[in-house]
């Protein structure tokens, strides 16, 4: 096993940072394990790996190729700052406290949201950078998170994007729709595209879903139209990205320049 700072036999290009993500390139069928999540090099031997909002200063790497050769080494992760506001002294009534009832819809939206989450295609989709699935004002940044009466709130792990019911959403990159579910607690309806790998995009909110789980969609092909369903307080796309458990921001992963970084190899 080689020292925990030695070179890692694999490229990757992507930003190394809070909620950022690489694609990289190792021998094929390589198995790695980033922090608790695990992934496996397909037959190209590429893979994705993603890093959360709140991913640690560095996180340990473990790679192991067919002949049975190990390696491990540590990735440097840049942190990011996020909007954080404070509002103090809200009644209870409106902070999070839920019926029976809502908590029971809770749990069964949360299992089908679960099962779209497992996905993992076989496609490479996640090669290229995105197009963005529509053209509109963003009101909310991914990362941003409110403390409600001392108590931090789950961080928005989307982008906003303000635009009419009914402004078709487009599929920033090919895909197979891992999720169309019209019947969620929070989100309302929802679209999930898996790009490959189990690189996911989701579209929250939606007022209409024009694709079907299990279909394949193209970039630029129309997926739903934006809405206003779920919590929500006006019509607006929120559009997330995920790998494993891990959140990702979507405007660092843009064919468009926004986000755009040079490539850079583990240490």
């Amino acid at each position: 096993m080689r020292d925990a700072t030695a070179a890692l036999p694999m490229r990757c290009e992507g930003r190394f940072a809070q909620g950022g993500m690489a694609v990289c390139l190792a021998e094929p069928d390589a198995r790695i394990t980033i922090g608790e999540a695990e992934t496996r090099a397909d037959e190209t031997g590429e893979f994705v790996l993603g890093f959360d909002r709140d991913a640690p200063a560095e996180e340990s790497i473990r790679l192991v190729v067919p002949d049975g050769r190990v390696f491990t080494g540590r990735l440097p992760i840049t942190p990011r700052r996020f909007d954080v506001s404070r509002i103090d002294g809200l009644p209870p009534s409106q902070v999070d406290q839920f019926t029976k009832e809502q908590l029971a819809r809770i749990e069964a939206s949360t299992a089908r949201k679960e099962r779209g989450d497992r996905s993992r295609a076989a496609l490479h989709a996640f090669r290229d950078r995105f197009a963005r699935p529509l053209a509109a004002r963003r009101t909310s940044p991914f990362g941003a998170q409110r403390i409600l009466n001392g108590v931090p709130a789950r961080p928005h792990y989307g982008v906003d994007l303000a635009a009419p019911v009914g402004t078709p959403i487009v599929a920033p990159a090919d895909g197979v729709v891992a999720l169309a579910d019209s019947d969620l607690y929070f989100e309302g309806a929802m679209i999930v595209l898996d790009h490959g790998q189990g690189f996911l995009s989701k579209y929250l909110h939606v007022s209409r879903i024009d694709v079907e789980a299990g279909s394949r969609v193209r970039r630029g092909q129309t997926i739903g139209a934006v809405g206003s369903r779920g919590r929500s307080t006006g019509p607006h796309l929120c559009w997330r990205l995920k790998w494993r458990d891990r959140n990702l921001d979507p405007e660092l992963w843009l064919a468009d320049g926004a986000g755009a970084v040079a490539e850079k190899e583990p240490r």
